[in-house]
């Protein structure tokens, strides 16, 4: 008998959020709730290109669909070039910067919507990412290094509770590289202009 229970499925996840959210609400209600309306539309156009979707947007949270993970990670360095053009054009108190986790992971849809494991964990992975940049799961890792154009460099291995926590895992060592929203090609004719993008490559390992 064939088993008639949630669709389940291989997916890459985008989950976005945007740092300091409450303080500009509490500065400036109308001007944030503009701002982030508008940046909404920005990212949902960006993911479109991509033939991707949009999940859900509660509150400051966009969570976005891939079925490619090089699509993700080139949509999500795509998001963070257009937003902080838009960022630009705003005094320093009011600029809006997201914090983007990827990954790849099992998900369950029902409705239109994605729930689980691979879901719960890009939301984790994106609290790892710096205001303006982006955090990837070593398992998106696994799938980009070598087929995004983009300059990696190995920064450090973390180990704490907090990573510990985050995966579930009683041994989690997470290690660190930085990547440039630069290609490689461009380099060289625009090395002041790089974007930092904190990527997360997971490993078990026993302490």
């Amino acid at each position: 008998m064939v088993d008639e229970g949630f669709k389940r499925k291989l997916a890459a996840i985008i989950s976005a959020d945007v740092e300091g959210y409450s303080r500009l609400m509490d500065d400036d209600e109308e001007a944030t709730v503009r701002t982030l309306t508008s940046y909404r539309t920005a990212i949902s156009d960006l993911v479109q290109q991509y033939r991707d979707r949009v999940v859900d947007s509660p509150g400051d949270n966009i969570l976005a669909e891939f079925a490619s993970v090089v699509d993700a990670v080139n949509g999500a360095v795509e998001i963070q070039r257009e937003l902080a053009e838009r960022n630009a054009e705003l005094p320093y108190n009011r600029k809006m910067e997201f914090r983007i986790g990827v990954n790849l992971g099992d998900v369950i849809e029902e409705e239109g919507r994605i729930y689980g494991d691979g879901v719960n964990i890009a939301a984790r992975v994106e609290a790892m990412a710096k205001a303006g940049g982006i955090c990837i799961t070593g398992r998106a890792y696994d799938q980009v290094a070598n087929k995004v154009e983009f300059i990696f460099q190995f920064l450090a291995i973390l180990k704490n509770s907090t990573v510990i926590e985050m995966y579930d895992k009683k041994f989690q060592i997470t290690k660190l590289y930085e990547l440039s929203f630069l290609r490689i090609s461009e380099r060289d004719k625009h090395p002041t202009r790089l974007l930092n993008i904190i990527l997360a490559e997971n490993f078990m390992a026993r302490i």
